[in-house]
């Protein structure tokens, strides 16, 4: 799988951002969904995940209530809503897919789209 994101800028504290991923290569809705971020200095973590058909929808805890995941399995593109953004929320946003069956979010990523920057200024 292929993978692109963008929507990704520079909001001010409280703004909103809409994130993309575009899949091409494999049968997408084989694929569970991973959102994820990487904050200078820091480790990529993980932020938002979606089952193959969005039956399950997860998230981590500083982004749960600002922030909803979906999918779009007709047009091989998952989105990334996020609302009431934080400056702790500045990083490089990567999606990912997986079509291994149970996988953790620790282990989560055969594969990697190329990062959008979100910037979010206080």
């Amino acid at each position: 799988v292929q993978l692109q994101a963008s929507g990704g800028g520079l909001v001010q504290a409280g703004g909103s951002l809409r994130l993309s991923c575009a899949a091409s290569g494999r049968t997408f809705s084989n694929n569970a969904m991973g959102w994820f971020r990487q904050a200078p200095g820091k480790e990529r973590e993980f932020v938002a995940g979606i089952s193959r058909y969005s039956g399950g929808k997860y998230y981590s805890d500083s982004v749960k209530g600002r922030f909803t995941i979906s999918r779009d399995n007709a047009k091989n593109t998952m989105y990334l809503q996020m609302n009431s953004l934080k400056s702790e929320d500045t990083g490089v946003y990567y999606c990912a897919a997986d079509e291994r069956i149970g996988v953790s979010w620790s282990r989560f990523g055969e594969y990697w789209g190329q990062g959008t920057q979100v910037t979010v200024s206080s």
